[in-house]
């Protein structure tokens, strides 16, 4: 599907618009169609019933402007008037204060310049560079403001996997310890040093060799969480530059960590919204020989 341009001929409500003008698809098409992609003086409309005066400009948006931003590939999973989704590649910075750092947040602001929106991406939660994954973008700062002040109350399920030397024994438990800033890099610790307490439950999913795919499922969300408690327990991630062995020989060619799931409720409409992503094909590759 192509973005297209209506000028509307004659008074009529949004929906009865999309029915006419894609008459052979079928209704639950139409609902997506008003649910994500029309535009209308350079704002997001979902209402069903809204009026259309003659004269009117209605942009429908195709799959390539919702699915592709600027100088790279980062899928838009959701988008409303209040927030997105986007599954944001490895190499990208989630946020950065220097403004020619290309990151999630200038990529999204470029994308609203060119459909000439006045919203503007705000953080809500971060992924390191190296992390790819599902991750949360408000477009407002009231919206942003209402996740960061109840994240544990809207944010139900956030799950990661990763590619990690060696399998963790048990294959399935908890890993609970203390973080704290040090000089390079987070430091962790199994008794309370007075750091912020870090617990993650791991899964393991596939084993082959020196390497096991693992699932974690974070209760709190500390800096470098996943790869400092790996590290610590003898398993750390491939290609971690930090936390990771220094003689990496394996074939990967990133940090091999993805946020694969993300679930939270609506922080306007309060309507349970969940969404996965499928796991990266280099991190299967490493147990499909």
């Amino acid at each position: 599907m192509k973005t297209i341009e209506i000028e509307v001929k004659e008074p009529v409500k949004l929906l009865e618009l999309i029915e006419k003008t894609f008459p052979d698809s079928s209704r639950t098409k139409h609902k997506e169609i008003l649910a994500h992609r029309v535009i209308i003086a350079s704002r997001h409309i979902t209402q069903y019933d809204f009026p259309l005066s003659t004269g009117m400009r209605v942009t429908i948006e195709g799959d390539e402007d919702r699915n592709k931003l600027m100088r790279g590939k980062m899928p838009i999973l959701f988008e409303d008037r209040y927030l997105m989704v986007v599954n944001k590649p490895a190499g990208l910075l989630s946020s950065s204060v220097q403004p020619n750092d290309r990151s999630v947040i200038s990529e999204l602001n470029d994308y609203f310049i060119r459909r000439r929106s006045r919203q503007r991406a705000h953080v809500v939660h971060r992924l390191d560079r190296d992390t790819s994954g599902l991750l949360l973008v408000a477009k407002s700062k009231d919206v942003a403001r209402e996740l960061e002040y109840n994240w544990k109350e809207k944010v139900f399920d956030r799950a990661y996997v990763a590619v990690c030397w060696g399998a963790p024994v048990p294959a399935n438990g908890m890993i609970r310890s203390w973080l704290t800033d040090g000089e390079y890099c987070v430091e962790s610790s199994p008794v309370d040093n007075g750091g912020k307490l870090a617990i993650t439950y791991y899964k393991t999913l596939r084993k082959r060799g020196r390497y096991a795919l693992v699932q974690f499922n974070l209760e709190t969300g500390r800096r470098n969480q996943i790869r400092v408690q790996m590290r610590e327990i003898g398993h750390p991630l491939l290609k971690d530059p930090i936390y990771g062995y220094r003689d990496d020989d394996s074939p990967a060619s990133r940090l091999m960590l993805h946020a694969f799931r993300l679930c939270f409720y609506h922080p306007v409409t309060g309507k349970e919204m969940r969404y996965e992503t499928e796991f990266p094909p280099e991190f299967l590759s490493f147990f499909d020989k």
